[in-house]
């Protein structure tokens, strides 16, 4: 097999998993998790048994805070205030989706490499599943400790403010003082003739994750439909199980509105590279099938891509139905103030489907990925207990795909900067890039097989000083004297 790069692991310590304050640190990688592994199948982990807790139902009007959809790192730090009655935290998936030890391996994406080294990677898994669900427990164990009143496959149908009170789908209500919203997202659908076929798959929910792994154990070859983070992650994880994958985007580039034409190509190269058939600039019109599967994608063009399953990956939409309903200001998300408060003052959200006003951005935003659903429900819960508090962190995201591994930290528009400015080798793929504002400020960076570097890529950020660019560009000269440290 061919020798990966030094890759990390972004997780909390085995040992830390059953700690809530585990979920507050770890928030990017340090030198002592780096692995050598290729983490492609970072969202398409395998899940284990099936499980509900259900707590006993009784004085329901006395719950003074109700979390919504399944919120445990929010309902942990509600939980450890003597002041706070009963916790409730309400979530429609079936199983309890926690952060739980990533599937890591070792995976050659050569031709000749095939499905042989998959299957013998598989009998490490059985190991793995095990561990996971030990954290899962752990976690639910934990839940209990603290009182809080977890209920799995429920589900929230509307929200009467004036009442106080939340319905359920079997009518009950249940009371609250302070609510929080994290109800997440959901995934775009395709509305090309076709779309209903057996075999077009989404990513959202552990039923998909399952489908979709299910999908690269049957299939020879998959249509990735969107190349988004999403996407492009999707298409790792299908090279990597030995399954031909071809993805289709409408832009120019994949990322290219995320990240600019310079960097955009750098992934569109990578893919290329490790035999991804990426096809940009063309539109889709239908889904073909044959007896009720599908067969593969027809282009605007008339061309016919082949595939035993289609997998969209082609954006989300914030689930803020309940809080619409309950008249709620919503624009891209729920409308919410620094302190995530929304337009009715008892009334919280997080996560993705928050639009939250950013103190250093002076605008908002709504981020979608695992680190801001991991660190707004802690500043929620603080703000639903009266604490003088805003969430103010430099916005981070981060991905694995092959033996390229990157952090973003910061918030660029696409149309909202000048200059990209690099440091280091992008031909090699390990380097930084800088997205520059008016007066050469840096507006967002990105760590690329570059390591220890997204805390002082934060702090130029967060500093909103003009940055000498020659200084930027040349790796002799640490990032840190730039940021002021």
């Amino acid at each position: 097999m061919a020798a990966a790069d030094p890759r990390r692991l972004h997780r909390p310590r085995s040992g830390e998993i059953g700690r809530p304050e585990a979920h507050a640190v770890h928030t990017r990688r340090s030198r002592g998790d780096r692995l050598d592994v290729v983490d492609a199948f970072r969202r398409l982990e395998d899940r284990v048994d099936e499980y509900r807790l259900l707590q006993p139902v009784a004085n329901l009007q006395q719950r003074q805070i109700l979390v919504d959809e399944g919120d445990v790192p929010g309902a942990l730090d509600l939980r450890q205030h003597d002041d706070v009655e009963l916790v409730a935290d309400l979530a429609d998936e079936p199983r309890h989706v926690v952060e739980e030890p990533r599937r890591v391996e070792r995976v050659d994406t050569r031709p000749q490499a095939g499905r042989a080294e998959v299957g013998r990677a598989r009998h490490r898994d059985e190991a793995l599943a095990r561990r996971r669900l030990r954290f899962d427990w752990d976690r639910v164990l934990e839940v209990a400790e603290h009182d809080i009143d977890l209920r799995l496959g429920v589900t929230v149908t509307g929200i009467d403010p004036a009442a106080r009170e939340v319905v359920l789908a079997d009518g009950s209500q249940i009371g609250y003082a302070k609510l929080l919203l994290a109800t997440g997202s959901s995934p775009r659908r395709l509305s090309v003739p076709g779309a209903d076929l057996d075999g077009v798959l989404y990513l959202r929910s552990v039923a998909d994750c399952d489908q979709i792994k299910a999908a690269f154990r049957s299939a020879s070859r998959v249509a990735v439909i969107g190349g988004g983070w999403i996407g492009l992650e999707t298409a790792a994880a299908a090279r990597a199980a030995g399954v031909e994958v071809s993805v289709l985007e409408t832009a120019e580039l994949p990322l290219l509105r995320v990240l600019g034409r310079q960097v955009a190509r750098i992934f569109a190269d990578l893919h290329r590279e490790h035999g991804v058939d990426l096809r940009c600039g063309v539109q889709i019109s239908q889904i073909t099938g044959s007896d009720g599967k599908a067969t593969g994608v027809r282009l605007a063009d008339g061309r016919h891509i082949r595939a035993d399953a289609v997998i969209a990956g082609i954006g989300i939409t914030p689930n803020a139905q309940l809080a619409s309903a309950a008249g709620l200001k919503v624009d891209n998300g729920i409308w919410v103030s620094a302190q995530l408060r929304s337009s009715d003052p008892d009334i919280y959200a997080a996560g993705d489907v928050a639009s939250a006003f950013h103190p250093l951005l002076g605008k908002h935003i709504r981020v979608e990925h695992w680190a801001n659903a991991l660190h707004q429900p802690q500043t929620a819960a603080q703000a639903m207990l009266g604490q003088d508090v805003a969430y103010d962190r430099v916005p981070y995201f981060y991905t694995d795909q092959y033996d390229l591994g990157m952090e973003y930290s910061g918030y660029a528009d696409p149309d909202g900067y000048d200059e990209v400015v690099f440091r280091g080798d992008t031909g090699r793929r390990e380097f930084i890039a800088f997205w520059l504002g008016a007066g050469g400020r840096v507006l967002a960076g990105m760590n690329v097989n570059t390591w220890d570097a997204s805390d002082a890529i934060q702090a130029l950020v967060r500093g909103r000083q003009p940055v000498d660019k020659n200084a930027l560009r040349n790796p002799e000269y640490p990032l840190e004297s730039l940021a002021g440290h």
